[in-house]
């Protein structure tokens, strides 16, 4: 199997409106757009952030992108949602509403994993709460649409990319719609989608309908009626009987003369007949042969899903299989009456095409509009540079896979470099430091699958679970390189590393480890092994500890040697499905043995479509294949029962010891109650000072930056 290619990013025929240049800040007010000569903006993006002017922020991206092909792009970013006349501050599009959440899923960003309120919003002006409406992306679209009922609504980012089909929803606790059908829009595009919104907005300026923009990968839209002559794998079911091939087709076409003996005069040409669809059985889909090019593969519909948790994993587990732009399949879901239509990803960019989009002519700034305002997401990047995409790793409780996809889109060494140097260069208060050389990784720059052939056909979920694959490119040299030539450029004297580091990949080179130890960690290093159970890690896919181990000795020995005093900051979860009470413990007693505390922790947090919520949904395993009988996993579900994981994984704080001490008797575990080496709490009474206190007490992390991407947004990535 051959890669497939796609359209040059750089090619595409720009639109006439080019001629007015280049906006100082894309325009958010009637008076912007008169200073700028407009009577009126081609494409208004609707968003739920703050506008900085940055590569970090997709309205910035998508809306620099759509400029440079020549389009007039408006921003209306945290409108009042309760006045439809917000919706119009810019007049009525030209061509079409671009609609998003944010950069982060608007009810992740409201709510704790605890379904508790937060107050702050790190996307606004001041870090102010509740300037977004929860599912922002269907409360935008229906006022968009009462604003102007005629104007087509594109929708994405990751609140619209991971509620693309039927998706379990944690804060109803209920399967709802895709949100295609619940916000009423056109097009959802999902997945970095650049080259798919140039396509959507070439196609509106040559006044196409959705209707003519069925087929444009990366998009999602509305079915009525399914196209003829297609082959449609049937994998609505998870029970089919033994003897399937018996199964008769109900669209096949049969000639009627064929059935009696009517007048061969009365029979219709089969010329003239339309080409029916042909349905195949799911488990004889490797065993028959039909065009895969002009095929699809029917999940069970939503009505389906929403009434068999079952069948929800089953959907769950093809979804993830058919995540390789390169051999997925259209995948169809029937909702109601109409079906969805999901075209397969997009292909990923090239180095060329990505360093085009970083070198969009971005401020780098907040709007000058909110003034003094600090908005607290753009002070934690503003000194940082993303140098890549994607991530293979396909952690089941981590959406950036399903997101950005597991196909590493690298930027070249000279674009990094070059704005880095517009850091030094232009943004306020940069004193010489690098906050971050990172993305969704630290440590995935330019690793890829040694054969191109070898990609295109690979359909495994993740390049490093069970094992890291033998076809996986894992020399760190091209990251070394770039630390090196990053650290001599003038005017900038530190360079830190501060995205996650897939140690299970470090470890391979000692080389890299010893430049990033020696170099590029500022005291802690971030990492992730999230638990220390097999048992729970497996359910994670994610490595065993003995790697964890391996890094450590590593880490050590190089910071010993330039006489540094440095500490890894390992991350876990609580109640991730999988783990039950003694997984806590023996994770908790790890720690204690470690010397570690953990002030901060995150708690499961399930997410629209990742494996891991299939997984807490249905309290099956879609990583096997599903099926009634399969494999049952345990999920702490109240929230009672998430607490406790919580409670036990900070067992050194003194306000939940009554609490544990309840939980460990009913456990029949008074062993971890007391002084011993492996008790946990004290016995009743005890203060906290007369116990050992230990050496690290490391920060939060927002659920955002693992379970919904990292600083991106849009119908271009998230």
């Amino acid at each position: 199997m051959t890669q497939i290619l796609a359209p040059n990013l750089l090619k595409y025929p720009k639109y006439w409106a080019e001629c007015y240049g280049t906006a100082p800040f894309l325009p958010m007010s009637r008076k912007e757009m008169d200073e700028l000569g407009w009577d009126s903006c081609d494409v208004i993006i609707v968003c739920g952030d703050a506008y900085v002017d940055h590569p970090s922020f997709g309205m910035a991206v998508i809306g620099r992108l759509l400029e440079s092909q020549g389009y007039r792009v408006g921003l209306i970013c945290q409108p009042d949602w309760r006045d439809p006349e917000a919706f119009k501050e810019l007049g009525r599009p030209n061509l079409f509403f671009g609609i998003s959440a944010g950069n982060m899923d608007s009810l992740i960003n409201r709510y704790t994993a605890d379904k508790r309120m937060r107050h702050d919003d790190s996307y606004t002006a001041g870090g102010e709460g509740g300037k977004r409406p929860d599912r922002a992306v269907i409360v935008y679209s229906q006022k968009c649409r009462e604003a102007y009922s005629d104007v087509p609504l594109v929708i994405g980012g990751i609140e619209a990319s991971l509620r693309r089909i039927a998706q379990y929803d944690y804060w109803s606790d209920a399967i709802r719609r895709s949100v295609l059908i619940d916000s009423g829009a056109d097009i959802l595009l999902y997945g970095n989608a650049e080259r798919a919104l140039i396509e959507v907005a070439l196609g509106y300026s040559r006044s196409k309908s959705v209707a003519d923009m069925q087929n444009i990968r990366g998009t999602v839209v509305i079915k009525s009626s399914l196209p003829e002559g297609w082959v449609e794998v049937d994998s609505t079911r998870i029970d089919w009987p033994g003897n399937i091939d018996s199964i008769p087709n109900p669209y096949e076409y049969k000639d009627a003369a064929s059935c009696d003996k009517a007048d061969k005069n009365q029979q219709a040409d089969k010329s003239s007949q339309a080409i029916p669809i042909r349905i195949i059985p799911q488990p004889l889909q490797g065993k028959t042969s039909f065009n895969r090019e002009k095929s699809y593969i029917r999940l069970p519909s939503f009505e389906k899903v929403r009434g068999d948790a079952v069948l929800y994993a089953h959907a769950s587990r093809v979804l993830h299989q058919e995540s390789n732009p390169h051999n997925a399949h259209v995948l169809v879901q029937k909702h109601g009456t109409q079906d969805i239509w999901v075209n397969p990803p997009p292909i990923p960019l090239t180095t060329e095409e990505l360093d085009s989009v970083f070198a969009l002519p971005y401020k780098r700034v907040p709007h000058p509009s909110y003034g003094d305002a600090k908005i607290p997401a753009y002070d934690m990047i503003r000194f940082s540079v993303n140098i890549m995409r994607g991530c293979f790793g396909g952690c089941t409780f981590c959406s950036i896979t399903e997101h950005e996809g597991r196909i590493i889109q690298s930027r070249s060494e000279e674009s990094v470099l070059e704005e880095i140097e517009d850091i030094r260069d232009k943004v306020p208060g940069f004193t010489g430091t690098i906050s971050d050389l990172g993305g969704p990784t630290a440590n995935m720059y330019h690793l890829n699958c040694v054969d191109p052939k070898i990609q295109s056909s690979c359909r495994r979920l993740s390049c490093v679970y069970p094992s890291i694959c033998s076809n996986l490119k894992t020399d760190h040299k091209p990251t070394t390189q770039l630390y090196r030539k990053a650290r001599k450029i003038p005017g900038v004297n530190r360079v830190l590393i501060a995205s996650g580091l897939r140690y299970d990949l470090a470890v391979r080179d000692p080389e890299y480890v010893k430049e990033l130890v020696n170099h590029h960690v500022g005291g802690y290093l971030k990492i992730a092994p999230e638990h220390t159970e097999k048992a729970t890690l497996d359910k994670m896919m994610k490595p065993e500890m003995n790697t964890y181990n391996d890094f450590k000795k590593m880490f050590d020995k190089y910071s010993k040697e330039v006489g540094k005093k440095q500490y890894l900051i390992p991350y876990f979860i609580a109640a991730h499905p999988g783990c039950d009470d003694e997984d806590m413990i023996n994770l908790a007693l790890w720690l204690k043995r470690n010397n570690l505390t953990v002030d901060q922790v995150q708690t499961f947090y399930p997410s629209p479509m990742s494996l891991a919520t299939a997984m807490y949904h249905s309290k099956h395993n879609p990583l096997k294949k599903v099926n009634y009988k399969g494999e049952a996993v345990h999920t702490a579900r109240t929230i009672e029962q998430r607490q406790l994981q919580k409670s036990i994984l900070r067992y050194h704080a003194e306000d939940k010891w009554d609490e544990l001490r309840s939980a460990f008797e009913k456990m029949g575990r008074k062993d971890l109650i007391g002084d011993g080496n492996n008790a946990l709490v004290p016995e009743k009474n005890k203060q906290l000072s007369q116990r050992k206190p230990h050496n690290i007490v490391y920060p939060n992390r927002r659920p955002g930056n693992r379970g919904t991407s990292q600083g991106k947004y849009s119908p271009k990535n998230s």
